[in-house]
């Protein structure tokens, strides 16, 4: 019963810490967008963003992060034999990947601090295409988790359909991107 109780948690604070991340990297591109405004408009902006920014990681993003990483621990503890399978290395892997993304938030929210309504160093479609980076590590996990044995069975299949998704994903934003200029 507990442990079951602590993966009802996990599987919570997994989906709230996901929630903070999509939002937190859109709110770096809503900053970004702002660089054609005109100054006014884009120091109010760029000061409401900044905070939002920072409040959504202190507040939601890495407390959730922090409980969905303890629960996780917690059922390893419970069931070691987890630490055996396959598929929860694969896990593992990419939540290392995830772990990357998190840092690169993170220096991202502390430099917009240091910005102090300056424009960000990097380009819109950039910060567009790594809004993606956690959609794409959720799938991985999902499908890792869901499908286990069967992930290591079928993987080549997995990672050719993982590689059209990206691929999709990545043109759709291109040409979003695209069109938002021609307006």
């Amino acid at each position: 019963m507990l442990y079951t109780i602590i993966k009802a948690l996990h599987i919570i604070f997994m989906v709230s810490y996901f929630a903070g991340i999509f939002y937190l990297v859109r709110i770096f591109v809503y900053y970004k967008d702002t660089d054609e405004f005109q100054e006014e408009k884009k120091k109010i902006l760029r000061e409401q963003y900044t905070f939002m920014a920072r409040r959504l990681w202190n507040i939601i993003t890495v407390p959730a992060g922090v409980i969905m990483t303890v629960c996780g621990l917690v059922m390893i503890l419970l069931n070691p034999g987890l630490m055996k399978m396959a598929w929860f290395h694969l896990k593992l892997t990419f939540l290392i990947g995830l772990a990357v993304y998190h840092y690169w938030c993170w220096k991202k929210v502390l430099h917009l601090k240091v910005l102090n309504g300056s424009t960000l160093p990097i380009a819109n479609i950039k910060l567009r295409q790594a809004n993606e980076i956690a959609t794409f590590i959720l799938f991985l996990v999902v499908f890792t988790v869901i499908l286990k044995s069967m992930v290591i069975e079928y993987w080549w299949q997995l990672i050719a359909g993982f590689f059209v998704l990206v691929f999709l994903i990545m043109m759709t934003v291109k040409l979003v991107n695209k069109n938002k200029k021609n307006k």
